[in-house]
């Protein structure tokens, strides 16, 4: 009796309908990107489900709280008070204005090390509620999503996930291109196929349709990444803090975010605060008004800021009023309305004032690519990225489902797609090799890792080699 090895017949079947040995190199990549991967884009579409609905539902500080609106709102400064009475030790540092007159007003009150956001009826100036700062179920997800609650090494892990999906997005784009008569039917799923068959179909189909989403969801999110993003692309499009013609602060914009969650828009983050003391700036309060956040709050409405927007308090001697509006922290629903002001504390001037067309070309697709990175544009948004996320979390789990379906049982190795001898247009897949790894430097070097192992280690301990094979 003649034995047929079922992973060979397999492996002309994903090959369909025209094997060669460059779609069998591109699925083996393919493969072994994969076994990386899936568990990290997993993990990072479940803990974005989580954000997205957290802060759609009930907001990140509590700012959807309802209240009935009973004539005109009190003073800033009488919410305030209310605000940090209620904290024993407390100091106030922030107030978010509300988005609509039937919200609650929102301070950040710190005591200690402790941060509490305090919800305040604007109109009665009771409390409504009490929260520790960035410690519900909003923050423990975004902390999983940016480093696995692991710190700098987490976020190096999750980087090179990233950047190693950039391969599975080329590789698997590649595997399936429609070939001979295939024409226009590889856009829609064969429902009639069943068994492997099927999960093929789905797995490649809705993957080609989320794989422009998703390498924009790659980018947007690699670019607050430690190598890649701090250390590159950030620092290239970062605004120059010496257009202001200010005195500047030791410190920089990232001082005003809190924990993981990214609270200063992506463009100023590493741009250096103005100091206040100097004679320095714009015409701002009128001559001889008292700097109070009453006199700011109100000053803030005369320029331009309605409905929702932060304002933090000076922090030190050389600390600004800094008066602000973004997307991505869900003050508005438009990129384009981003705003930033600084106020000295002791003459009432603006420092800067930073808009949305002050910002590099990088950085305006930064503030509109985050807005939608994080479902901040409006229902349609949230719809958008819920559906995205429930694709991602499919494409991912039906890879691991084929492959289970596909390994030889009891073989006691992983099955992976043979690398062929003598690959054809071998240089255009080196060309793209080469091109992610120095666009995406954590790629290239796990890609060098990768093949240093494969040639250091693996071809000399064949039973090794067999069972990664």
């Amino acid at each position: 009796m003649v034995s047929i090895d079922p992973t060979q017949t397999l492996q002309a079947e994903d090959a369909a309908p025209s094997p060669n040995k460059l779609y069998l190199a591109a699925w083996r990549w393919h493969f072994y990107a994969g076994l990386y991967v899936i568990p990290f884009l997993v993990t990072l579409a479940l803990t974005g489900l989580i954000m997205l609905w957290v802060s759609t539902l009930s907001g990140r500080d509590g700012e959807w709280i309802s209240v009935v609106p009973t004539g005109e709102a009190l003073a800033a400064s009488t919410l305030a008070q209310s605000a940090t009475e209620s904290v024993t030790g407390g100091t106030l540092v922030q107030y978010i204005a509300p988005r609509a007159p039937d919200l609650a007003a929102i301070f950040r009150v710190d005591a200690g090390d402790d941060a509490i956001m305090v919800a305040i009826n604007p109109y009665t100036a009771e409390v409504l509620a009490e929260m520790p700062r960035r410690a519900g179920l909003y923050d423990l997800a975004n902390e999983i999503h940016g480093t696995l609650l692991l710190g700098v090494t987490g976020d190096r892990m999750i980087e090179i996930a990233a950047s190693l999906a950039m391969v599975l997005v080329a590789t698997g784009l590649y595997l399936w291109w429609p070939r001979g008569t295939q024409g226009l039917r590889v856009f829609v799923p064969n429902l009639a196929a069943r068994g492997r068959l099927l999960w093929k179909s789905l797995h490649s189909t809705i993957g080609a349709w989320v794989s422009v989403i998703l390498v924009f969801f790659l980018i947007s999110g690699l670019s607050w990444a430690g190598i890649w993003g701090e250390k590159f692309v950030q620092a290239w499009n970062t605004f120059p803090a010496e257009k202001w013609g200010a005195p500047l602060s030791d410190v920089t914009h990232a001082s005003m975010n809190h924990g993981a969650v990214k609270e200063v828009p992506w463009a100023l983050e590493q741009t250096a605060m103005p100091a206040s003391g100097s004679e320095a700036g714009a015409d701002g309060l009128a001559a001889n008004t008292p700097v109070t956040l009453d006199s700011v709050t109100a000053f803030a409405h005369q320029i331009g800021f309605e409905n929702r927007f932060q304002l933090n308090l000076p922090a030190g001697e050389e600390g600004v009023w800094t008066v602000s509006r973004d997307s991505m922290s869900n003050d508005s629903t438009r990129p384009t309305d981003d705003r930033t002001v600084h106020i000295d504390q002791y003459t009432g001037k603006i420092l800067a004032d930073v808009r949305f067309a002050d910002y590099s070309v990088y950085g305006k697709g930064m503030a509109v690519g985050i807005a939608l990175h994080e479902g901040d544009l409006g229902l349609w948004n949230v719809a958008l990225n819920t559906i995205f996320c429930l694709s991602v979390i499919f494409v991912a789990v039906s890879g691991a489902v084929m492959w289970w379906m596909r390994r030889p049982s009891g073989a006691g190795r992983l099955a992976a797609p043979p690398m062929p001898r003598d690959v054809p247009l071998w240089q255009g897949a080196v060309l793209v090799g080469l091109a992610i790894s120095l666009a995406f430097p954590m790629a290239g070097l796990t890609l060098l890792a990768v093949l240093a192992l494969d040639v250091l280690i693996l071809s000399r301990i064949p039973a090794l080699r067999r069972v990664l094979s």
